[in-house]
């Protein structure tokens, strides 16, 4: 409790218990540096040496085997971020190593890192197969089909050359290859560096149970995860679409500015005067010869043009005044006559009209292209033709494709990232102070003082310092459990009162017959004390368990004073007879039992608590009633016999008599106990009910013990 002060009044409980917390906190940054270092400095070296390895993986797997996941994938995801300031190329690797870094965790959590065994064998073909096979995929998406020869030099090259002629196994194969070793080394390394880790610096290991998700009933881990996930995927899906539009449209409006500055470049080259003469004369026009050459360096000099050519429009068509060959599509000759595709419809007006029209895009006989029309004027100012550069929108598409891969191995990163930070904020502030609240409150124990006072300190000495809604929850909770057990502290003074009181009023009842009757003395207080030993091996024996047990128990030794309260409504001079009565005196003493049952059935009507009225007066009621009938039925007031006696009674009858025979009485001296005792012993089955006889004889050295304290 030192480090953990408790501070409250009559509104709130504060604790300031973040200290513990907040080292650990402190620990899990730390072990983040110090991995994300090692991952840096290891890949730098082994670039520097020369060789073909990568070790970029190395603090993240040691991340995850001291930390856990949140560590471990903020390592992984940072290294590729930080890697990328010199590489661009790496930032769209990272979400190999996030896999890595949730591959890792996984399998430390279930020990599988941590000794050296055969085990540990499975995860490391598990980080080659992330390495190296989702490696590979994300170098092809990034380069598509001309990376096998692009690395001719390379193993992926060399294994496009000799073994298969396909670019994606060959860079599979490379990629899968060339991370085993990286792997091996670095699952090593990773090994020592998590066993010569300084054990003051582990932070606590960072847990996830993904099945949460899979609980009936949603978790609250597993609502949150699915919330982040449905956040981010929204998200991520704008983001990609409002930036892939964005990207396209700039693409397409720099391949349409290049197409049009070419064009523009292309028309400076002819004189608008002689393109009748080049349609007319054909090559043997002059500077007919100069203009194609030109045009053809042109075309050569960027692989972005797939055609160049001049078209003087006509109603008939496109008559073709230069046309370059391609190696794919020769040229057509001048003076060619080309119809018009559908695609030009909307357009021909304009160009008939010798009008400048924004470039356009077209998918027809000549595939899909991006074209950018520029008019040649002559010196009377008429359109006399067309120069026309062709775009290939396949490359665009190709470009495109590109971009939107590589925003989505980013996000893919990001969002594995953004989702195991957000489980362990989750985790730490949300669920476990909601989860040790609720353990807490369901375990909290009423049922005595000290068990009270062991809840009351656990509330106190628990650790809830999130400043925001559960912090307050919690305070709300500190302050309604104290509350509550102070009030059941005083509800318990109160009843302890109350059945002080009621015993005392019990006793003050049993005194005024007591005071009458001269014959029984102590009597009626007597057997309480043969009642509860009675009942005492009753239980002990196990003997009617469906009724008898501490509560009920409580309930007849506390009434059974009130068993010959009927008395009072007795005369003076019968009850006090020193002698034998007269058959009318015996028939009017033995009203008593019915007069009892009368009285308390009064007291019954003016009590709300039924347990009370049904409990304790019920049973009451039933040994005033009832305690003179015999198990043979010869009984009175109603010659009930066996079992239709109440359990209370036939108690209560052994009680009785037993302390009647050993009690003086103005009429008879007190009976020895061993007589007293064979008495009740024959009384079984006569008198008695033969079970309680028997608990009764069982039970000698008590009932002898009480008997020779009271007489």
């Amino acid at each position: 409790m030192s480090d953990n002060k408790i501070k409250h009044d009559d509104n709130t409980i504060k604790l300031d218990l973040s200290f513990n917390r907040s080292k650990d906190d402190l620990k899990l940054i730390g072990l983040v540096i110090v991995c994300l270092v090692i991952n840096l400095v290891c890949n730098k070296v082994v670039n520097l040496l020369g060789l073909s390895l990568y070790c970029d993986c190395i603090g993240t797997i040691a991340a995850a085997i001291i930390g856990g996941f949140m560590p471990a994938v903020l390592v992984g995801f940072f290294t590729n971020i930080l890697s990328s300031l010199s590489d661009s190329s790496n930032l769209y690797y990272s979400v190999c190593n996030v896999l890595i870094a949730i591959v890792a965790a996984t399998f430390s959590q279930n020990k599988y890192l941590r000794k050296l065994s055969w085990k540990i064998i499975i995860p490391t073909v598990c980080f080659i197969l992330v390495g190296g096979g989702v490696g590979s995929l994300i170098t092809w998406g990034l380069y598509g089909n001309t990376m096998g020869k692009e690395l001719a030099s390379s193993l992926a090259g060399r294994i496009y050359t000799n073994v298969v002629q396909d670019a994606f196994w060959a860079q599979m194969y490379a990629g899968l290859i060339m991370d085993i070793p990286d792997k091996v080394i670095s699952v090593i390394l990773a090994f020592i560096i998590y066993k010569t880790y300084p054990k003051k610096f582990k932070p606590e290991r960072d847990r996830v149970n993904l099945a949460s998700i899979a609980q009936k009933g949603i978790s609250l881990s597993g609502k949150i995860i699915i919330s982040v996930i449905l956040i981010f995927s929204i998200a991520a899906t704008v983001v990609t679409f409002v930036s892939y539009n964005q990207f396209r449209d700039t693409l397409v409006a720099s391949e349409a500015q290049y197409a049009t500055d070419t064009a523009k470049f292309a028309a400076t080259l002819i004189d608008g005067d002689k393109v009748d003469e080049y349609l007319r004369r054909k090559d043997s026009a002059e500077g007919y010869f100069r203009i194609k050459r030109y045009y053809s360096l042109i075309w050569n000099s960027s692989d972005r043009i797939q055609y160049l050519y001049v078209y003087q429009i006509q109603e008939d068509g496109c008559h073709v005044v230069f046309d370059v060959d391609t190696p794919d599509t020769p040229g057509s000759e001048t003076g060619t006559v080309i119809p018009f595709d559908e695609s030009f419809a909307p357009y021909i007006d304009d160009l008939l009209a010798g009008k400048e029209i924004d470039p356009i895009i077209t998918d027809d006989t000549y595939g899909w292209l991006l074209s950018s029309y520029v008019p040649v004027y002559d010196s009377n100012n008429r359109c006399k033709c067309y120069v026309c550069v062709d775009v290939a929108m396949p490359n665009i598409t190709e470009t495109e494709r590109t971009f939107t891969f590589k925003i989505t191995t980013i996000l893919l990163g990001f969002l594995v990232t953004v989702l195991t930070l957000s489980i362990y904020l989750a985790k730490r502030f949300i669920v476990s102070p909601v989860n040790s609240l609720a353990k807490l409150a369901s375990d909290f124990a009423y049922t005595d003082d000290e068990a009270r006072k062991e809840t009351l300190d656990s509330i106190r000495n628990f650790e809830i310092r999130t400043g925001d809604e559960i912090e307050h929850l919690y305070n709300a909770m500190a302050k309604t459990t104290r509350d509550t057990v102070d009030y059941i502290n005083q509800s318990q003074r109160k009843n302890e009162a109350i059945s002080t009181f009621q015993s005392g009023m019990i006793n003050v009842m049993a005194d005024l017959v007591e005071s009458r009757d001269q014959s029984t003395g102590e009597h009626i207080k007597n057997t309480s004390s043969y009642v509860e030993i009675i009942c005492d091996e009753l239980i002990k024996e196990g003997k009617f368990a469906d009724i008898l047990d501490e509560e009920f128990k409580n309930n007849i030794v506390s009434s059974a004073p009130m068993h010959d309260i009927g008395k009072i409504k007795v005369s003076d001079t019968i009850l006090n007879k020193p002698g034998k009565f007269e058959p009318w005196e015996y028939e009017i003493m033995k009203t008593h039992a019915e007069e009892g049952a009368k009285i308390i059935r009064t007291v019954k009507k003016t009590v709300d608590n039924k347990e009370l009225k049904e409990n304790y007066l019920g049973e009451a009621e039933n040994m005033a009633h009832y305690h003179h009938e015999k198990w043979n039925g010869q009984g009175y007031p109603c010659g009930l016999k066996g079992e239709e006696i109440p359990l209370s009674a036939r108690i209560m009858a052994v009680a009785d008599v037993f302390d009647a025979l050993v009690a003086k009485r103005v009429y008879k001296p007190a009976m020895p106990f061993e007589k007293a005792f064979s008495i009740i012993k024959e009384s079984s089955g006569e008198h008695f009910d033969p079970v309680i006889v028997e608990a009764f004889l069982n039970a000698e050295d008590k009932i002898r013990a009480v008997t020779e304290q009271i007489h």
